[in-house]
């Protein structure tokens, strides 16, 4: 209970209150609404009672009109509501997901190695969209319906206290009922967000990986784990379905059971003496009045309930500190000049040192490679590097300065990266090399295809640079992708170069000439290499040998060759192979 008027407050503070003056045009307009509403009702007794007596056909006509006029009136506050309320709760909406969609961006590497692709997905599509039911209708009917009830009630106490408190009894009833479903739903609904979430994010993955599942023949294996994930999410519905359902049966039971007391007293009174048959209809028309909000809140009180559990994990999200707010240090004012390690360690798990006691320096325009066996905690020095992962101890000194003293925004526009499995969008080839630097020109462009030995194969290609790749360049060799993507990192022009196994997916050929291009292109530039084939690095400034997470080695590759230690060990394997 506590949870639930804190997740109120919330919404009311970040939500409602904002938009307090949206909320109240709807109220206005839901009053007017709702009080046309009464107006055939009220006018039945006058109906039955008098003018039916008396044959005053003039009076039907008018009542007859009065009560068109109500209607239109309803029908015109109905859709200015929709008009208003709903189209402004849908531009909330598109304001929150793009809120939501800036949040994720501004988090570190770390929130998105540990979360799902599909729970990304749905925070940005599926928790924000609850939202409409806090500003929209759904609250705006609530309290509308609210509004109606209590009219209603006492309209109904004026013409008959005791069958007003008949028909209350089963009401009390099915609100009781109602809201203890309501409180044991509500986690149910949470847990729902979690699950769908996670299948979206399997169902995602699957996707993805399609070629390795039928390479492997796992088909059999990813259809069980898809089922279990759809038979937990379908238990959960279940779930939350029965508890909806008792809360339908109970409101058609009870308003059965309310109706039928108030006909039996209705017509005990009637022949009584001390109601007409006028103020029993009237009395009828106005119990809908008030049944039909309550039983409203089924589906009202539903929506709400799902709304309130995607802003908690809306808040979740924002609760989260960015990783820009976090590094609001000085600006990186001269561009970059050097990268010192000192006595840097990392892990993933504690207890399980990947990199320990790393130190050494990289200077404006020299280029240190880092070379080492398969899991020695190279690509996680590229990413302390690139600043996308923190030193659990040590320091990252940029320009002489502490780096949580240097604006992260500021370091990161002097960087260009390419990965082991960079990422390449559904587009063109020129929209992917172009994302490194949009407003790079045309010659620079081409500069950057020649550099990546990219131009021959493009030549090839029915629209050249034009050519859509795929998702994830699928319809591109991975050499190819390997090329697209350092082509993207060198239009940018950046002071610091960060190539992680920049040429591991290239044939001899195109390895050929990307050593050439890269002599040229980090003559200027701090860069560190990280690749696989050493015959690709002979000719950087230090060469870093890494083993078990620590520095084994380091110097230039006629030094480390000479002196025949690992390094020679691992380059004399290499060249034997």
């Amino acid at each position: 209970m506590s949870e639930t008027r804190s997740s109120l407050r919330k919404a009311f503070r970040t939500i409602i209150r904002p938009r307090i003056h949206l909320v109240f045009t709807g109220l206005g307009l839901i009053v007017i609404s709702k009080g046309a509403s009464f107006v055939a009702p009220l006018a039945m007794k006058t109906f039955v009672d008098e003018l039916i007596p008396k044959q005053d056909l003039e009076g039907i006509k008018t009542l007859v009109m009065v009560v068109l006029i109500a209607l239109v009136l309803q029908a015109t506050t109905s859709f200015l509501l929709t008009r208003l309320v709903s189209v402004a709760a849908q531009y909330l909406i598109t304001e929150l997901r793009i809120q939501v969609q800036q949040k994720l961006l501004s988090l570190p590497v770390r929130f998105f190695e540990n979360t799902q692709t599909g729970a990304l997905v749905s925070r940005v599509m599926k928790d924000v969209e609850g939202v409409k039911s806090l500003v929209g209708t759904g609250l705006v009917q609530l309290i509308g319906g609210l509004f109606t009830a209590a009219v209603a009630f006492l309209f109904l106490i004026r013409l008959s206290l005791p069958m007003t408190l008949f028909s209350l009894a089963p009401l009390a009833l099915f609100a009781l009922i109602a809201f203890k479903a309501f409180t044991t739903v509500r986690p149910i609904f949470r847990e729902r967000g979690k699950i769908e979430a996670e299948v979206k994010g399997r169902l995602n993955e699957t996707f993805s990986g399609i070629r390795m599942i039928k390479g492997f023949s796992a088909e059999s294996r990813e259809k069980s784990r898809f089922e279990k994930g759809a038979t937990t999410l379908f238990e959960n519905i279940k779930k939350s379905m029965i508890y909806m359902a008792l809360i339908s049966s109970g409101s058609i039971l009870l308003a059965g059971v309310a109706t039928t007391l108030v006909t039996g007293l209705g017509g005990y009174y009637i022949i009584e003496g001390s109601l007409s048959l006028g103020e029993f209809l009237q009395f009828t028309f106005l119990l809908g009045l008030l049944i039909s909000p309550i039983f409203q809140l089924t589906s009202v009180g539903t929506e709400i309930t799902d709304a309130l559990a995607g802003l908690d994990r809306t808040e979740e999200l924002f609760e989260k500190i960015s990783e820009f707010e976090k590094h609001q240090g000085a600006e990186l004012n001269g561009g970059f000049q050097s990268l010192a390690f000192d006595k840097v360690c990392f892990s993933y798990n504690e207890g399980r040192k990947v990199l320990n006691n790393i130190s050494f320096e990289l200077k404006a325009g020299q280029t240190i490679a880092l070379v080492g066996s398969s899991g020695a905690g190279k690509s996680t020095l590229a990413n302390l590097a690139a600043r996308f992962l923190e030193p659990d101890s040590g320091q990252l000194i940029i320009n002489g300065q502490f780096a949580n003293e240097i604006d992260l925004a500021s370091y990161r526009k002097q960087l260009g990266v390419v990965l082991q499995d960079d990422f390449l969008f559904d587009g063109t080839i020129r929209e992917n090399v172009l994302y490194g630097n949009p407003e790079c020109s045309e010659e620079e462009l081409n500069s950057a295809l020649d550099a990546a030995y990219i131009s021959e194969f493009v030549a090839d290609l029915e629209k050249g640079i034009e050519t859509v790749i795929g998702e994830r360049g699928i319809k591109l060799s991975g050499g190819q992708r390997q090329r697209l993507a350092i082509a993207r990192a060198l239009v940018a022009n950046p002071r610091l170069l960060i190539l992680d196994e920049a040429t591991s997916n290239l044939d001899a050929e195109s390895e050929h000439y990307i050593q050439l291009g890269l002599e040229n292109l980090t003559r200027n530039r701090a860069t560190l290499v990280i690749a696989h084939r050493l015959s690709t690095i002979q000719n950087a400034d230090v060469i870093i040998v890494l083993e078990k997470g620590e520095i084994v080695e380091q110097g230039t590759h006629k030094e480390l060759f000479e002196k025949q230690g690992r390094y020679h060990s691992l380059y004399t394997r290499q060249a034997r192979i």
